[in-house]
């Protein structure tokens, strides 16, 4: 594959375009193909010591529904996966934990958007802080027994995709760490 041209269409932290030309190994040449720049993410089941899950519950204006999901964020500018993680359950929900078990790396829309999101499973959880929300956050604190969590997911209650597959591999990995 070669790029014959690449133009930026907007420049955001959160949020860049780009409108690329590219040359296919055939010979084929896509003019125009459009990409969505964003930073790679985390998102992070965490359990409790008394083994609930911690959620959270926030408006998403693109989508236009309170939805309940697992924590996470963007990485930061030269920031490990594991550390975005500690960071973000801490921003966003107070809660700092023992161990965190690094569950796999997925792309959520690999035909628009160039990012990558890693995939951690945190264990013994305690509340140790206050929420540190970033001007734009507006979120609610939630607690649940593993067993109704899953009983969500497999009720389709978590629509956002990255959550549905961590708690997938989150609930496959406690499995592991239980035999």
């Amino acid at each position: 594959m070669k790029i014959l041209s690449s133009k930026y269409l907007s420049e955001h932290q959160y949020f860049t375009a780009r409108v690329d030309s590219y040359e296919l190994a055939s010979g084929k040449v896509v003019d125009p193909y459009y990409v969505v720049e964003m930073p790679s993410s985390v998102v992070v089941m965490g359990i409790t010591e008394d083994e609930n899950v911690v959620l959270v519950k926030q408006y998403r204006h693109p989508v236009d529904q309170i939805l309940i999901e697992l924590p996470g964020g963007f990485m930061d500018k030269d920031e490990q996966p594991q550390q975005t993680a500690e960071r973000e359950m801490m921003e966003e929900t107070g809660y700092c934990f023992e161990n965190f078990y690094y569950l796999g790396i997925t792309a959520a829309n690999p035909g628009v958007l160039n990012n990558f999101c890693h995939l951690f499973l945190a264990t013994g959880g305690k509340k140790t802080g206050l929420q540190k929300l970033d001007p734009n956050e507006e979120i609610e604190i939630l607690t649940k027994p593993l067993t109704e969590v899953k009983l969500m997911l497999h009720h389709n209650e978590f629509i956002q995709s990255l959550h549905s597959l961590c708690l997938f591999y989150g609930f496959e990995k406690l499995e592991q760490l239980k035999s």
